[in-house]
């Protein structure tokens, strides 16, 4: 493979991860920037959408209807598992985030951790603690630009991965209930003032933020062949640099920072080391932090005040 091939390889690459990362990062900043809460069991929800497409494709694959219907398969698989994921995260809003809404925030905190603890032990004891295999339904077939190999399954993770981008995007910017969103996580009792219903706010992006990532849960089964009760830990650490990197609260930011993590990971793993690669996040965690909080397109604590 030639330089011109290698590069563009590795383009391709990031961009699929990038994408991977950018969907779960915008789970945590949709969350924080509504109640200013890191959700911990995040990653958590990410695996159990993993399962739950597992589950729904196995039971599609065993009566054999993904063979003549692979695009309705799909949608059953991601809508399905979201739609469980979406349900999950209302279930642990009203349980562990709601009825302390106005303690400490350290008290919340704790719930947090706990709550991520209790699903991961759960998937565990329900699921096991063995990889388990995904259907290979994406297949190794793809195509060549510059000398450089693209799969079919690669394109179909990235086009869906923008898709969902795209429309949460087009939500959140042109709806009645996106707009309340976004007044919701810049000034709640004025919100209240004008009429908002906050907690309908909070509730439908606990179904948002945690159905996008149920998605991304169901594409790294698709693509790697394999999902963990365990697996949400390292791309929750990933996915909430990210978030940081671009700017915690920021959609935008989330979108930038998945991406830059996933190019930084896979020129790392390209040119260096490949068993260091996961330390680069933490350098680029700790480095954002240092040098710019607020993240590349996050506001610091004196513009959200003006």
């Amino acid at each position: 493979m030639d330089t011109t091939s290698f590069l563009v390889q590795q383009l391709i690459n990031a961009i699929f991860l990038g994408s991977i990362f950018s969907l779960i990062a915008l789970g945590y900043t949709m969350v924080y920037g509504i109640i200013q809460l890191i959700n911990f069991a995040h990653g958590e929800m990410f695996t159990a959408g993993a399962f739950a497409g597992l589950i729904v494709l196995a039971g599609l694959q065993k009566v054999g209807f993904i063979d003549s219907h692979f695009i309705i398969s799909m949608v059953l698989v991601f809508g399905l598992g979201m739609a469980y994921v979406a349900v999950l995260g209302v279930s642990i809003e009203q349980v562990a985030y709601k009825p302390l809404r106005n303690a400490s925030r350290l008290a919340a905190i704790l719930s947090d951790l706990g709550m991520s603890i209790f699903l991961s032990k759960g998937m565990m004891l329900s699921q096991g603690v063995s990889d388990r295999g995904f259907p290979n339904v994406l297949g190794c077939e793809g195509f060549q630009i510059f000398g450089a190999k693209i799969s079919y399954g690669q394109v179909f993770i990235i086009i869906l991965a923008f898709a969902l981008m795209y429309g949460l995007w087009i939500f959140v910017t042109s709806t009645k209930l996106g707009k309340a969103m976004r007044a919701t996580a810049q000034n709640k009792p004025m919100a209240r003032m004008l009429g908002i219903n906050v907690d309908k706010t909070i509730r439908v992006t606990f179904m948002i933020g945690p159905g996008l990532g149920a998605a991304a849960g169901i594409m790294v089964g698709l693509y790697y062949g394999s999902v963990r009760f365990d697996m949400g830990f390292i791309y929750m650490i990933k996915a909430f640099a990210a978030a940081i990197l671009g700017g915690i609260g920021s959609i935008p930011g989330a979108m930038l920072g998945g991406m830059i993590i996933g190019f930084i990971e896979v020129t790392w793993a390209a040119f260096l080391p490949s068993e260091w690669k996961d330390v680069t996040t933490f350098v680029v965690l700790i480095l954002v932090l240092y040098l710019k909080p607020s993240g590349l397109l996050g506001q610091s604590a004196t513009e959200e005040k003006v």
